[in-house]
């Protein structure tokens, strides 16, 4: 039996159905309250706790084969920082607890792409890049590289243990909407008029589900792998979303510092309205930073083969409007 932590988010759900597709006994973890409905399934088990509870962690590790450790708190705003880091960093730690306690085989740990050192502006970014909260940039990224290095100690000490680091995650089945699906929602509600000078590198949650598997299977202990698909400059991404959803193009792109300065507006706006953040200079700092994310390692090993960009948007814009009920999705 494998268990799966956060397994109602996006990659979690997609992998969770993967899983039990190939005929995997799965126990999926979730949250007391939290809707499960979009993974129920026979062979699937619903396990409800917070990963922050070392007892329930350990209990639900109990005749485990692989953990795969999804769950993850994920925000923009530096304001979160201490519960970005208890679920984060202490979340992980008590599955490196549990997989001990419950001599679980293998522990496959989705870190991201954001934990890694940064290096100069437009450097390349693969497995050789070290951890190292200092160097990294942003609450979620310092947690993830906090968390990664927790993880590697314990394979070093002799835990099976591989580290997974995705992209920007992309892809269908984003039911509670991940940044990239926020931006796909707004834009088809005709609410993008401008977008920042910028790239990055997005991922379709299909092939890190598909390359999450073969980790586990695959991949030698204390490895880690970079899930990567395709990097694409933001006016690129913004003709595809216009083609895409029929909806206006995006002509106005700002460069870094008058970006700079508008996110840090818009982040004392969400915090004293306490609306959903979308633009912060975290975001700035992002997608300003043109690295290019180098999958090499996982396609050799793994063999790991991401489809293309354009692919990914079709399908989530696809999957967005047949489960759109607020109307965005509207005929050209």
């Amino acid at each position: 039996m494998v268990l799966v932590t956060g397994a109602t988010g996006h990659v979690g759900n997609v992998l969770s159905r993967e899983l039990v597709s190939r005929g995997e006994k799965v126990r999926a973890m979730a949250l007391p309250g939290e809707d499960t409905s979009i993974i129920e399934a026979p062979g699937l088990e619903i396990v409800r706790g917070d990963i922050r509870d070392r007892d329930f962690v350990v209990e639900a590790c109990r005749n485990i084969d692989i953990v795969y450790h999804l769950a993850a708190l994920i925000s923009i705003m530096p304001t979160m920082r201490k519960l970005v880091r208890s679920v984060n960093i202490e979340g992980t730690k008590n599955v490196i607890h549990a997989c001990k306690v419950q001599r679980v085989r293998r522990l496959v740990y989705t870190s991201s792409i954001h934990a890694f050192a940064e290096p100069e502006t437009g450097g390349i970014i693969d497995e050789s890049i070290p951890f190292n909260p200092v160097l990294t940039a942003g609450v979620y990224g310092k947690s993830k590289a906090e968390a990664v290095l927790n993880v590697l100690t314990a394979a070093r000490e002799g835990m099976d243990a591989v580290v997974i680091c995705p992209t920007g995650i992309i892809g269908p089945y984003d039911y509670r909407l991940s940044e990239i699906g926020k931006m796909i929602k707004l834009f088809a509600a005709g609410k993008i008029r401008v977008a920042i000078e910028g790239s990055f590198d997005f991922v379709d949650v299909r092939d890190v589900a598909l390359g999450e598997i073969e980790a586990a299977q695959r991949a030698r202990p204390g490895e880690v792998y970079i899930l990567g698909g395709q990097k694409v400059n933001m006016r690129e991404l913004m003709n595809m979303l216009h083609e895409l959803t029929g909806k206006k193009r995006v002509r106005t792109f700002l460069r870094s510092s008058p970006a700079y300065f508008l996110s840090v507006l818009a982040t004392v706006y969400y915090v004293v309205t306490g609306k959903r953040a979308h633009f912060t200079p975290y975001t700035v700092h992002t997608l300003t930073r043109d690295y290019t994310y180098s999958h090499e390692k996982a396609t050799r090993n793994l063999g790991y083969a991401p489809r293309s960009i354009l692919e990914s948007l079709r399908d989530t814009v696809s999957w967005l409007k047949r489960n759109d009920t607020t109307r965005l999705f509207l005929e050209r």
